[in-house]
């Protein structure tokens, strides 16, 4: 059985060599959290008293804005970064996806990468060489796959990695979104080969911004404000909390058909809500967002 308990952990960032207060916002940028000032030394508190506790078979979306700690959390749990108080306690093999480019060398072929991205991820050697046709097929890269990897355009080299990403077969799945580079046409083809890997994995914990991203591959979701978990609940409620708007409202008819949503019964669900709203009769946000 996997599981992940996180007991009153927080991660803190001393900066030792942080001259000004201008500096110490820009190193904010980047990590999140807030800046403990009362200390001789800046700390970055990048996240403070978390507490989750995750089963098997649990899909969680990570909502919040830049620097909130989405990206902390998921290196909390997938033991980059050690809690500074409290604990930390992972059951399962983790398959830690933050960086479509980490475990990639710019010199040698597409081929040869496909074996050590997948080394990076865990796999061994004789693992990939059963994976590289269908790697390559999943790709469309052909020819260029004979190529070094610093003859690639972005969204080639995202094919690249999605390819190797998606053929694992992870216990504890920590994905940090970074499938934007590529066509649209691509991007419909890697969706659906990135649910799979979903339905495979034991367990998902996913920041991302895409609305339907997430529709389609969690069920619960987790805001995150200043490094602390502000809600914890089902998907659309906690994302109607964060955004403070219904999520359905923007996304396409054909994205909610295919999160098994009816676009009818949504529109009917916003008439009546903006009519309540209208007279002051009701709440325009579901119980777990009020």
């Amino acid at each position: 059985m996997v599981s992940i308990d996180v007991h009153n952990a927080s991660v803190a960032f001393p900066i030792f060599d942080a001259k000004s207060r201008s500096l110490k916002k820009k190193v904010l940028g980047k990590v999140g959290g807030k800046i403990g000032t009362e200390a001789k030394v800046p700390v970055i508190e990048a996240l403070h008293d978390i507490n989750l506790s995750l089963d098997e078979g649990e899909r969680v979306a990570l909502v919040g804005h830049n620097g909130a700690g989405k990206s902390t959390l998921l290196r909390l749990l997938s033991g980059i970064y050690e809690p500074t108080s409290g604990s930390c306690r992972i059951s399962g093999k983790i398959a830690p996806i933050f960086d479509m480019g980490v475990g990639m060398d710019q010199e040698i072929s597409g081929y040869e990468n496909i074996l050590i991205r997948g080394l990076y991820l865990g796999k061994s050697r004789k693992e990939m060489e059963k994976r590289v046709d269908d790697i390559a097929e999943f790709t469309e890269l052909g020819d260029y796959l004979q190529m070094p990897l610093r003859t690639y355009s972005t969204g080639m080299r995202v094919r690249l990695a999605l390819g190797v990403v998606t053929s694992i077969d992870p216990e504890i799945l920590l994905l940090d979104e970074g499938i934007g580079a590529v066509d649209d046409a691509f991007l419909k083809k890697a969706r659906n080969r990135l649910a799979d890997l979903v339905r495979r994995s034991g367990m998902l914990v996913f920041a991302s911004h895409s609305d339907e991203l997430l529709f389609e591959l969690c069920t619960s979701a987790i805001w995150m404000d200043e490094g602390h978990i502000k809600a914890h609940g089902s998907l659309r409620d906690v994302i109607w909390q964060y955004k403070g708007y219904d999520p359905y409202q923007n996304m396409s008819a054909e994205g909610l058909e295919r999160i098994g949503v009816d676009p009818a019964e949504v529109r009917n669900e916003n008439s009546l809500a903006s009519e309540e709203l209208a007279t002051g009769s009701g709440s325009v946000a579901p119980d777990g967002a009020r």
